[in-house]
């Protein structure tokens, strides 16, 4: 395939793309080059410091992840898009100071966003081939392959990397997902990067029930809930077990309290809306799903990703630190002799942590 980059036909391209990505449920839409500047140095740093944890994958591609012409040989341009995702109302603050109530991060509340996004990406993909009249080398991404999606989104114009490390939108807050469509048509970068506006703030960095920030800007993926909940394969640390509370899967604490996120607006898509009740699940019920419901409820989730007994690994560590009402305790006392070992060790750690509040409760004073 011809590998010299594409001119844009004419110099309308820009304004036609911004419109068909409005069309295609995109909130935003912003082009940049792919010189990622220092993100590939900041990458290393990070990945030296062990920071990753057990993502084998992130230290992986070598340099393909600040050189995304080598990704997609011929390409010149990014476009860069976002997607808000927030439904309206799930009471997150109270559903977090609910003990018993299950938390799962709103982003995994609807269906799985990559194939959304990468299916509108590749519609948008193919007007811009039409538009174009000849032969265009393009490919979209979404969170799926070994791009900086978050430097080029800001080289594109679409915010800045926040203090919790997301992308931050002065109009949009941080609920969105990204997309890019990496491309050989060349287009108008955005003049300059969106400026950091965090300022002295440090309501995520303060809220983080792990401490999983050692300074601004830099995670610890290791102390990271959603990292622990969602891509760790084994026994959570025990040190951190008790920190994680109800989040069964992910984390929004940082977003929660981020005031950029006061204007961040609800969701219209269909697909990101709630299903089968996980807004408003209970710790005690979703433990006590079989294999089958677990399948059954989490076709077309995120979720899904984790397993079932990773799922289970998640909820007897909510169930732990639970109040010690009489359906949790029932709850745990069913998956006590759960086939899985890694289940097992987690239940016995909430039980055991159950039976120590019982004794300090009734203990003479």
């Amino acid at each position: 395939m011809n590998a010299t980059p594409t001119a844009a036909p004419d110099a309308q391209l820009p304004a036609q793309i911004a419109g068909w990505a409005r069309e295609l449920g995109f909130q935003q839409v912003g082009f940049a080059d792919l010189d990622l500047g220092d993100a590939g140095e900041r990458l290393r740093a990070w990945l030296a410091r062990g920071f990753h944890g057990e993502m084998g994958w992130m230290a992986h591609h070598g340099t393909l992840r600040e050189r995304p012409d080598l990704l997609v040989p011929g390409a010149v341009s990014a476009i860069c898009v976002r997607m808000d995702y927030r439904p309206a109302d799930t009471r997150m603050i109270a559903r977090l100071r609910d003990g018993e109530a299950a938390y799962i991060s709103r982003y995994a509340l609807g269906r799985d966003y990559h194939k959304i996004v990468r299916r509108r990406l590749a519609r948008l993909a193919e007007r811009i081939a039409t538009a174009v009249g000849c032969a265009v080398i393009q490919r979209p991404f979404v969170d799926s392959a070994p791009v900086l999606e978050k430097p080029l989104a800001a080289r594109a114009g679409l915010g800045w990397i926040g203090k919790n490390t997301l992308l931050l939108n002065r109009e949009a807050g941080s609920w969105f997902f990204l997309g890019e469509l990496i491309t050989s048509v060349r287009l108008p970068a955005a003049a300059e990067p969106a400026a950091d506006a965090c300022g002295k703030c440090r309501a995520c960095l303060n809220i983080c029930p792990t401490d999983a920030f050692p300074e601004p800007y830099v995670l610890d993926a290791r102390r990271c809930i959603s990292y622990l909940t969602i891509e760790h394969p084994g026994p959570i640390p025990e040190p951190l077990r008790a920190a994680m509370g109800n989040r069964v899967f992910g984390c929004d604490d940082c977003q929660i309290v981020c005031p950029w996120n006061r204007f961040a607006r609800p969701t219209a898509e269909s697909a990101f809306q709630p299903r089968h009740g996980l807004a408003d699940a209970r710790l005690a019920e979703l433990v006590l799903w079989t294999e089958s419901e677990f399948l059954e409820r989490t076709a077309g989730s995120p979720i899904r990703r984790i397993g079932y007994e990773r799922w289970l690994r998640n909820l007897a560590v909510g169930l732990g630190n639970a109040p010690g009402s009489e359906p949790v305790l029932r709850a745990l006392e069913a998956r006590r002799d759960h086939p899985s070992g890694l289940v097992r060790e987690h239940v016995a750690w909430a039980l055991a942590r159950h039976a120590r509040r019982m004794r300090v409760f009734i203990s003479p004073s």
